[in-house]
């Protein structure tokens, strides 16, 4: 967010604390506090100096992990919690009663953390262009990451401690091919990206697509996929077709989904929804699609003909996140309706299990490469991990204060990432794994 998208949303806080306040009258905890003592508490903002990174071993010495400064403040940390909590509003695009969103809830057990906080940067801090697309944040090792801010894409090496641009967005930028479609761009807002194994794809607010080799130079493929004018590429997905050949599918809000090949980057297939098309993700053997968009059902599609054969229906809102199971057996769904959708695709007359937020849209869902979790966002704050050994039924939250612009396991499952685009205390978090070494209490 810019510097005034920020003193906008500290306004925002200000005035929710003093309806607190006004709530709890001579009771509140901000004893004789004016509002601009509140909003000089509220943060140290500074331009040129961004706040140190944060470790964990400034956690264990009671540090913050995001480093927000409690102590300071004329408010603690769970009376800011309790505040936003009330008096956030979560974005919806259709009329209903969260309550009724809620109601086929599971009942979740907190449980202890799967991952332990390991590592803050602020060098790799993901910066939000379209606030319902968060899918910022890209793992490919424990130690190798890819975020955007500022239109900057970059590596993040957690080893090297290290944040390397790979793609200047705001440039013009002339692609190594010719032909095929492809075209230089420029200007590119970049709304959402994808990497795997040698290829990262980033996606625009135009329609633009930028394909980078990361072991060369340059761009080798970008164009705008359509000049419509409601074109954003929303969603992107590096996939292997049944075939064994590896393809790309972008999702767009001109109510289409293509899918490209990825040596020239052909234009294979092209279809046609009634909706704008938020996001597809591919089952594991590369034989289906889940196509989610500005409609409350979802659809499982084949990707051969771009027929629905079938739906996913339970949400109450647009849908802009999903995710397979390893087993390909099982598709996540989030919705801005506040709840994350478990269906079985052998069986999709009902969804097997509904996870509830704690306040707001679930916009990124991810599983790990194990099957072993299940991780959601929401738009702001809260970060679950579920167990789907404990068939879904504990979670780790994670409880933070930022605008949430991805998530990411690492493909051994040993790292987790969260990106945070806060302005001040937001960053590149990194959690590592928790392991159980029971053996190690026969010993005492």
């Amino acid at each position: 967010m810019d510097e005034f998208e920020l003193e906008d949303n500290l306004e925002f806080i200000l005035q929710s604390i003093q309806e607190l306040m006004e709530d709890q009258g001579e009771n509140h905890a901000f004893g004789d506090a004016n509002q601009n003592e509140l909003f000089a508490s509220l943060v140290n903002y500074d331009h040129e100096n961004m706040l140190p990174d944060v470790s964990a071993a400034d956690v264990a010495a009671g540090k913050d992990m995001q480093g927000i400064p409690w102590e300071k403040m004329l408010f603690g940390r769970d009376q800011y919690r309790e505040m936003k909590m009330k008096n956030y509003r979560n974005y919806q695009n259709l009329s209903y009663a969260r309550e009724d969103a809620l109601q086929e809830c599971k009942q979740v057990e907190k449980d202890s953390p799967y991952y332990d906080f390991h590592y803050n940067t602020r060098h790799a801090r993901p910066s939000i262009v379209h606030f319902q697309l968060r899918n910022l944040v890209w793992a490919t090792t424990k130690h190798d990451v890819y975020t955007m801010h500022d239109q900057s894409v970059t590596h993040w090496s957690s080893l090297d401690q290290l944040s390397t641009e790979l793609i200047n967005a705001d440039d013009c930028i002339v692609p190594k091919q010719r032909g095929h479609g492809s075209q230089s761009v420029a200007m590119v807002q970049v709304t959402t990206m994808a990497v795997d194994s040698n290829l990262l794809v980033v996606g625009g607010f135009q329609g633009e697509v930028i394909c980078k080799r990361l072991d060369d130079d340059g761009v080798v493929f970008s164009t705008r996929v359509t000049d419509d004018e409601n074109a954003i590429t929303n969603s992107l997905e590096i996939y292997q077709d049944p075939c064994g050949s590896r393809r790309l599918v972008a999702a767009n809000n001109d109510c289409s989904i293509r899918i490209f090949d990825t040596e020239y980057f052909d234009l294979l297939k092209h279809y046609g929804f009634p909706w704008s098309v938020n996001s597809v993700s591919v089952s594991p053997n590369g034989k289906l699609f889940a196509v989610l968009g500005d409609h409350e059902d979802g659809l499982v599609v084949d990707p051969k003909c771009g027929k629905a054969i079938g739906s996913l229906r339970g949400h109450l809102d647009y849908s802009f996140a999903s995710a397979w199971h390893p087993d390909g057996n099982i598709v996540a769904t989030g919705s801005q309706d506040t709840t994350c959708r478990l269906w079985d695709i052998r069986n999709l007359s009902h969804s097997v299990a509904v996870l509830g937020g704690r306040m707001g849209s679930i916009r990124c869902v991810k599983f790990s490469s194990d099957g072993r979790f299940l991780a959601t966002a929401e738009p702001v704050d809260f970060v679950h991990i579920y167990d789907s050994y404990a068939d879904y039924g504990k979670s780790h939250e994670i409880d933070l204060f930022g605008e949430i612009g991805g998530l990411s396991f690492s493909p051994d499952t040993e790292a987790f990432y969260v990106g945070l685009a806060d302005q001040t205390y937001g960053g590149l978090i990194e959690f590592t794994k928790r392991h159980q070494h029971h053996y190690l209490n026969a010993l005492w």
